[in-house]
């Protein structure tokens, strides 16, 4: 089982941003993006300051995959 971020790439296509401008609002780094991106291990808090920013739940912007 994996964690897939495919829910948090809709929204920002939903709401027409863009991963670099995510990142800037949100205040988290260039890597944690990357890190996103590869579906690789992330933070909450770096979580919880995209769900901020993207006035969500956690459960919006991520899912567990089964491999």
């Amino acid at each position: 089982m994996h964690i897939s971020y495919n829910k948090l790439w809709k929204m920002l296509i939903d709401k027409n941003m863009t991963q670099m401008e995510l990142k800037d609002a949100a205040h988290v780094s260039a890597a944690s993006i990357a890190k996103l991106g590869k579906g690789a291990n992330i933070t909450t808090d770096v979580l919880l300051k995209i769900c901020e920013t993207l006035n969500c739940h956690i459960e919006d912007i991520l899912e567990t995959v089964d491999d």
